[in-house]
């Protein structure tokens, strides 16, 4: 297990951009798969992207707007969200796969530690 801690939500216009940051102490983020999910009010926590040893993945949803990267020295990964839509808007929360457990990416049980948090707000 790891704690991680999310940064970089907020308020902003439909078309515009933000950049998420989720830092991660303790075990290298580098050795363990990292994945990013969001839930909207009234709605069930649902799957945004992944990185894991073969490469990223994404929701359809989501798919050329946003871009998943990790920077290892920094113990760090990064969600940078293009072309926001109201749509878009939601808590959007980290996890990382620490217990190795594998599986499919898409899925929450996967993970076992999660971050508190960050509000995205994306008006018209």
């Amino acid at each position: 297990q790891v704690q991680l801690v999310e940064s970089g939500g907020g308020l902003v216009q439909a078309g515009g951009s933000l950049r998420l940051s989720c830092a991660a102490s303790g075990r290298a983020a580098s050795s363990y798969s990292m994945g990013w999910f969001r839930q909207a009010p009234g709605k069930e926590r649902e799957f945004v992207g992944a990185i894991i040893r073969s490469g990223t993945y994404y929701a359809d949803s989501v798919k050329g707007r946003f871009t998943i990267s990790r920077d290892n020295a920094k113990n760090t990964l990064y969600l940078q969200m293009n072309s926001l839509k109201p749509e878009d808007t939601a808590v959007y929360y980290c996890a990382a796969d620490t217990f190795l457990r594998g599986g499919y990416y898409y899925r929450s049980e996967r993970y076992d530690s999660w971050g508190q948090g960050t509000q995205v707000t994306v008006s018209s």
